[in-house]
């Protein structure tokens, strides 16, 4: 009995001891693992001098290239109405149709006192030729030969005037064609057909906006503008991004800028035009111009993603030595280009920089790289 509980003694020091061991030496187990583990794998980019156009987005709205205000020019009533509203109008077609009877009578009333005019002349004509032989030979009297070549230029005279009313009466008749001065999109007519109009009145029958090219009315600064265009030149490329951030698939210019500045925001009004096959872009529409202001020669560019801005606005980049440890940088961006920072200072040519891989580092680490590739 006494053998039996020395034995069981003893067997379950051996199980402390070994216990007592193996947690002894699990921890130099686990560090040997950790060890063991390679670096994290982060993406970088190596700065790399180049030239680049830097551009400033500025608001701005559509404006038709040329807008018609259809008026009429005779007063009466609108007996027909010749197009579709919203649709497209070519250049000289005819919109709408006013009676044209009074302006036929008119007209038709002037032809025949043209026509009466140049009937009396004929006689009188042949009467001062033949006073103007006569006077010669005494046969009739001064007076009379002057009475017959007055008469004569009273004629002709009256022979002028109806030709002038003939002309105002069908040109009259000619505007009861109200037609298109443009071709374009036309819009809602404000008159139907039985509608009384007047001549020149204020308020227009449609209106008629020539939409194959547009302009974008822009403003920027007095300063920023004599620097585009020392720079820039004259008219630099401009590209319209709409209100949901897709851009135009053509490119348009900038046409002109404004000749004053406005005293009390130091701002210059600008204009680009558009070519608009399609007429997608409409009038009145707020959209944004991308517009190069300058270039930039031996600029560094990094991907926005490796710029971190902490809670005071400042920004750091985390760069990667030569022996693949990471640490941060302080770093100053101005502009953007496309999808990456400008940078200012803080990074200089052919310094690897880290730009995917930020939550899995931390400072001081030592990491293995391989090149950043746009998704």
């Amino acid at each position: 009995m006494k053998n039996k509980v020395l034995f069981a003694v003893a067997a379950l020091a051996i199980v402390v001891i070994a216990a007592a061991y193996w947690m002894t030496k699990k921890p130099a187990v686990q560090q040997g693992q950790a060890g063991a583990m390679p670096p994290t794998e982060i993406s970088v980019v190596t700065a790399t001098p180049e030239t680049v156009a830097v551009s400033k987005e500025l608001p701005g709205r559509t404006s038709a290239y040329r807008v018609a205000q259809i008026r009429p020019q005779v007063s009466g009533i609108i007996i027909k109405r010749l197009f579709t509203e919203g649709g497209n109008v070519k250049e000289g077609q005819q919109l709408y149709q006013i009676d044209p009877a009074p302006y036929q009578a008119a007209y038709d009333s002037a032809v025949a006192a043209l026509q009466k005019a140049e009937a009396n002349i004929m006689s009188v004509q042949a009467k001062a030729e033949r006073y103007a032989e006569l006077v010669k030979a005494g046969a009739v009297s001064k007076q009379d030969y002057d009475d017959a070549a007055a008469s004569l230029a009273q004629a002709k005279a009256e022979i002028a005037v109806a030709k002038a009313a003939v002309t105002q009466a069908q040109i009259d008749l000619k505007y009861t064609k109200v037609l298109s001065p443009v071709s374009g999109r036309i819009g809602k007519s404000s008159v139907t057909e039985g509608a009384l109009v007047t001549a020149n009145q204020e308020t227009a029958l449609a209106t008629v906006q020539q939409l194959d090219r547009v302009y974008v009315d822009l403003t920027q600064s007095a300063e920023e503008v004599m620097n585009l265009k020392n720079t820039m030149g004259s008219k630099p490329p401009v590209e319209l991004i709409f209100e949901n951030g897709q851009s135009f698939k053509l490119l348009g210019h900038l046409q002109f800028s404004d000749v004053t500045v406005d005293e009390t925001t130091g701002m210059v009004q600008l204009r680009a035009i558009f070519d608009n096959p399609d007429m997608e872009i409409l009038p009145g529409l707020f959209v944004r111009a991308k517009l190069a202001q300058s270039k930039v020669e031996n600029a560094i560019l990094i991907p926005q993603q490796a710029v971190v801005r902490n809670a005071d606005g400042s920004t750091i980049v985390f760069k990667v030595d030569k022996n693949g440890v990471v640490n941060p940088a302080p770093v100053k961006v101005s502009s953007v280009v496309g999808d990456k920072w400008l940078v200012d200072s803080g990074v200089a040519a052919g310094e690897v920089v880290m730009v995917e891989g930020l939550m899995k580092v931390q400072a001081g680490a030592t990491v293995k790289t391989v090149p950043y590739v746009k998704k």
